[in-house]
């Protein structure tokens, strides 16, 4: 099953520099990185990135975390995956970087047309 981490693009600069990732400044609070699946996705990005003007989701499909990742409940009961471990840069499978203006919201469509899924509208 493929998961999605929201990076901001200072945060994936890093990442990619280092190849290690530690968790965002939410992340590093909470104690865990967060991920989304693809029902949550949507209502994350519009959620927590309304305000950035470039994110890159990265994609890690069936990762091998064992008892590092929970899937824990979350905003209206959904369960969210959470890595309580670094990401590392092997374990990302995929990434696209998107971009736009202020006050529009996140499109999916070249995450939708590459994995020919289509997301679940926001829920914000």
């Amino acid at each position: 099953m493929a998961i999605f981490k929201i990076f901001r693009a200072q945060e994936w600069a890093a990442f990619q520099a280092s190849g290690e990732f530690k968790g965002s400044p939410d992340d590093i609070r909470d104690g865990f990185i967060h991920f989304s699946s693809e029902d949550y996705l949507a209502g994350t990005l519009a959620r927590y990135f309304k305000d950035n003007g470039e994110i890159v989701i990265a994609m890690v499909d069936n990762p091998d975390w064992g008892a590092a990742m929970i899937w824990e409940r979350s905003r209206g009961g959904g369960l969210f995956p959470h890595l309580y471990a670094a990401l590392y840069r092997q374990d990302v499978q995929r990434f696209w970087t998107l971009s736009k203006a202020a006050g529009e919201a996140w499109h999916l469509a070249a995450l939708e047309n590459d994995l020919n899924i289509v997301f679940a509208p926001s829920d914000v």
